[in-house]
């Protein structure tokens, strides 16, 4: 599985096995309803490689890569989490290659 998965991500990894960019994985609860607005408006934004509805404790999954933490830092705290209808977010930041 890990193979898999470093093989479909590849594109953010050197040859050293290290990140070329800052990825992160974030997962957000929505609240009823607004699947389709906060689907959309995420969908938007500048650095989000892909958004994806799930089924169960989340509701959503976002894969989004920048060149630096603050622009991470600034896509969380001033993109996803002023959404109108996020609830909660979880972020997983990828620091290397398996």
């Amino acid at each position: 599985m890990r193979y898999i998965y470093y093989r479909a991500h590849r594109k953010h990894w050197n040859s050293r096995g290290s990140l070329d960019l800052t990825v992160a994985y974030v997962l957000a609860k929505v609240e009823a309803g607004k699947d389709q607005d906060v689907l959309k408006e995420v969908r938007n934004i500048p650095g989000v490689q892909s958004a994806i509805p799930t089924y169960g404790v989340y509701d959503l999954h976002v894969e989004a890569s920048y060149n630096t933490m603050d622009e991470l830092d600034r896509f969380i705290f001033d993109k996803i989490r002023r959404i109108p209808g996020i609830k909660e977010t979880v972020t997983l930041i990828a620091f290397k290659g398996v």
